[in-house]
């Protein structure tokens, strides 16, 4: 029997994970809920919760306003220094925590498309996928309309993303900025970092990627990619909790001429200063507009640790492990049953998370939660499992596609 099989199958590949012993590490995963939806929000590491009491006790309640004096000011520059190291791949230097990722984007793109049109005034185009995530589209909307831009859209099959045939299709003299997701937010779809950015670089356009959906769960390698700046979330493989704020990334060699649209007293050169007029600082800081989140910035540490000790391309493996193990189950279970991959079947092309697309699928989630199996739902018609390979079985992976198919038999 197939479920036989698979579920031995499943005993042994846990039993043989070198990372098996990090999932202990994670608040539930001794549960019997299924965690599906790690790519949109980490599971909290069980450390985070004596970390977060410390600080409130010792530093915040302790320490009070020398805090900032003592370590708080620096905070922005030294997690995000080591998300450069752990995650991205960066030297130290050009990785800021800051704002969300929406006003991080706004002000990395903003700063980019206003540097291009002064460098020369016909380059006015902003290329984006029409299929990236809805902050990506609507922020590229808003700018282009504030700055007199214009959008160049890259059509793309929604089961995949942007590819290098695509962007060389878009790109021209004109292009002054292209958008990219590295890890398409509804295929999974990985793009490839170094192709893409060179074919944009080769039509003089300076490049943005979103890293919301790999920082910590595939390699990223932005240094090596030649890459003009980034951004990324938190919340999801860094674990950082709800909303916890993103990173920013500007190459050393943009720093000194990109000017972000925010100016805030924490950019500035002299923060304490209070002058009368904003002069922007060198480096990073002054890509930070106001007050650091520095509670929000802690929680996140304990699965840099983890990272840290675990090494990226580990965690790749079992990612790519887990997923082709996540297709096998479903070709076995769920393909009989009238649904279909709407992800990249190449391991080399896809990313931490696979979507699966049946007609049934909001009424499948809907059912799904309530039982204690937790995936997501995305239009059109796309049930997403987002494996998270720090805390995520194989056998958790399992017994959540058997739920699955049960739901998809149940609502069909």
């Amino acid at each position: 029997m197939p479920h036989r099989s698979l579920r031995g199958d499943a005993t042994r590949a846990d039993a043989a994970d070198p990372l098996a012993a990090h999932r202990d590490a994670f608040v539930g995963a001794e549960t019997s809920l299924v965690y599906f939806d790690g790519n949109s929000l980490g599971r909290p590491p069980r450390a985070t919760a004596a970390r977060l009491s410390r600080f409130v006790s010792e530093e915040w309640g302790g320490r009070l306003i020398r805090g900032w004096d003592e370590s708080w000011m620096d905070l922005p520059f030294a997690i995000g220094d080591r998300i450069g190291r752990v995650a991205l791949c960066a030297a130290s230097g050009q990785t800021v925590i800051g704002d969300s990722t929406t006003v991080l984007l706004y002000k990395l793109l903003r700063a980019a498309l206003d540097f291009q049109m002064v460098a020369d005034p016909e380059r006015v185009e902003i290329v984006v996928g029409r299929d990236d995530f809805p902050t990506d589209r609507y922020l590229v909307e808003g700018i282009a309309a504030e700055r007199g831009a214009r959008l160049v859209w890259v059509d793309v099959d929604t089961t995949r993303g942007v590819d290098a045939d695509l962007l060389d299709a878009a790109v021209s003299r004109r292009t002054a900025v292209v958008l990219l997701s590295h890890v398409s937010y509804r295929s999974g779809f990985l793009a490839d970092g170094t192709e893409l950015t060179a074919i944009a670089h080769r039509a003089g356009a300076l490049v943005l990627w979103d890293l919301c959906h790999s920082a910590g769960s595939v390699p990223v390698e932005l240094d090596a990619w030649g890459a003009d700046l980034a951004v990324g979330c938190t919340y999801k493989y860094l674990n950082g909790g709800p909303g916890s704020p993103a990173f920013a990334y500007v190459a050393e060699r943009h720093q000194g001429t990109l000017v972000q649209p925010v100016q805030g007293w924490m950019g500035a050169a002299d923060v304490f200063s209070m002058g009368p007029v904003y002069r922007p600082a060198d480096g990073m800081r002054r890509f930070l507009s106001g007050t650091p989140p520095v509670l929000a910035m802690i929680a996140m540490q304990d699965t840099l640790d983890l990272l840290e000790e675990a090494g990226i391309t580990a965690v790749r493996e079992k990612s790519i492990a887990l997923t082709e193990f996540a297709l096998r189950a479903s070709d076995a279970l769920l393909t009989p049953l009238g649904v279909r991959l709407a992800s990249p079947r190449d391991p080399a092309e896809r990313g931490g998370h696979v979507t699966l697309s049946h007609p049934a699928m909001r009424a499948v989630t809907a059912r799904l939660w309530r039982q204690d199996v937790i995936p997501d739902y995305r239009d059109p018609h796309g049930l997403r499992i987002g494996l998270s390979p720090l805390s995520t079985s194989f056998a958790e992976t399992l017994t959540g596609l058997e739920a699955v198919a049960a739901a998809v038999r149940a609502e069909s």
